[in-house]
């Protein structure tokens, strides 16, 4: 897992067409959330977002949605292919990223 963080795109500060994706439950209603990030795994040759529910507070407690994708032609995650992580392991190595997207996210804040 020597590459678990590459290739992290943080999207906190694109315009809000850039990084937002709706997405429809079981019962067909559409909701609508906000990529934090997304990245690549070599060792797993897939693509990942990690999704939040759109206009969450940044000090606000949000459940966060990871998923692997097929980025559409130009590259991005919000028109591809969602698919839901299946494989233990797989989770185990996004948890991973999350932890360090968090990490590097709280060194900033706390100033040390």
């Amino acid at each position: 897992m020597a590459d678990q963080d590459n290739n992290i795109i943080d999207f906190s500060d694109f315009a809000d067409e850039q990084r937002q994706i709706s997405l429809a439950d079981e019962n067909g209603n559409e909701e609508l959330y906000e990529i934090l990030f997304t990245f690549d795994s070599e060792d797993y040759d897939r693509s990942y977002v990690l999704l939040i529910p759109a206009g969450a507070q940044e000090d606000e407690q949000v459940d966060i949605y990871p998923f692997a994708y097929t980025p559409d032609n130009n590259g991005d995650a919000t028109s591809g292919d969602l698919m839901p992580i299946e494989d233990e392991a797989e989770w185990d190595m996004v948890q991973g990223v999350l932890d360090v997207f968090l990490h590097d996210e709280n060194l900033n804040d706390d100033n040390d």
